[in-house]
């Protein structure tokens, strides 16, 4: 008769069964979808340049309200530094079928995509296993990431005595954060990332562009950050500059800078420009904004911005609250 080490030891020893739909996806002809780059090499991740990038928020407690949402703000300020322009984010419920639909979608239309939330140990962290059902994959034990686990994880004050090697739901449940959607055509270090070293936690990268982070605002912050050097030899400005944003404080209100704005909103947009109007409820300043990535320009038109809505260059909008008699 076996134990219970042995059956673990099985288990940790084979991939899983393919979860991948396999009836109403087979009929209608839908494979699994790759990336392809201008030169149709659907060889991974490392062939495709990022121009515009994508953010799914997956989790019953944001919509629900009972969680708010910080990640998808920390990843826009992200993409704006390093010049990827995010161009959706989407807040969706853990649902399969809905995070097949969105994954399939977003990865279909944009370079770079990121999720957050649903990769824990729980019935309803479903993040994995959707997506390995979105892109007809196997769910595979990641055994490094599963060795990290043993090796960094703290004992948790309620199981003082977890036994790693020996079969329970409990070790079943940790199983569940390192059975990773994996494409056995694809180079492993393309598809799971380590980008911090002191973490077991995984970035796993499906279809060349989905980029699976937990929802934990620490842990999604501290990944992002870590994926920065394996994206920047990728993004359409090498060296990844990012975009520059120029910031003016004026008194008047909108209705009477709207007219200069639409006119100056279609002369600079040839040059790579756009120009937000943005009301500050409450306060006696709104907010004039130029954004584009040749800072040098920005710079160029902003005096003649500033003279036209009476208004002030500012680095932090709101800074000028304070000022009174400034203007």
């Amino acid at each position: 008769m076996f134990s219970r080490l042995s059956q673990v030891a099985r288990h940790l020893s084979r991939p899983l069964p393919n979860l991948a739909h396999s009836s109403s996806a087979a009929a209608s002809g839908i494979s699994r979808m790759t990336s392809v780059n201008s030169a149709g090499d659907p060889s991974g991740a490392g062939a495709r340049k990022i121009h515009t990038a994508a953010c799914l928020i997956i989790g019953n407690e944001v919509l629900g309200g009972k969680t708010k949402d910080t990640n998808s703000h920390y990843f826009a300020k992200w993409c704006f530094n390093l010049g990827i322009i995010l161009k959706r984010v989407e807040v969706i419920e853990d649902d399969e079928s809905e995070i097949m639909e969105a994954v399939r979608r977003m990865s279909n239309r944009y370079d770079m995509v990121v999720t957050s939330g649903g990769i824990g140990p729980t019935h309803d962290d479903i993040t994995y296993r959707s997506i390995a059902k979105a892109f007809n994959l196997p769910l595979v034990l990641h055994k490094e990431a599963f060795a990290l686990m043993k090796q960094l994880s703290k004992p948790h004050p309620n199981q003082p005595n977890f036994n790693w090697d020996e079969d329970s739901p409990a070790l079943r449940a940790k199983l569940r954060m390192v059975e990773l959607p994996t494409d056995a055509s694809r180079p492993l270090d393309e598809q799971f990332l380590f980008p911090c070293k002191d973490m077991w936690v995984p970035v796993a990268v499906v279809n060349g562009n989905v980029h699976i982070l937990p929802g934990v605002p620490k842990l999604f912050e501290k990944l992002l950050d870590g994926l920065t050097p394996y994206i920047l030899p990728r993004l359409a400005d090498p060296e990844g500059r990012g975009i520059a944003r120029v910031i003016i404080s004026t008194p008047l209100p909108e209705s009477a800078v709207a007219a200069y704005l639409a006119e100056l909103a279609e002369r600079v947009e040839p040059k790579g420009v756009k120009v937000g109007s943005y009301p500050r409820w409450g306060k006696k300043r709104n907010t004039v904004t130029l954004v584009g990535r040749d800072k040098a320009y920005l710079e160029s038109i902003a005096p003649e911005v500033v003279h036209y809505v009476k208004g002030r260059l500012v680095k932090v909008e709101g800074e000028d609250d304070e000022d009174e008699g400034a203007f």
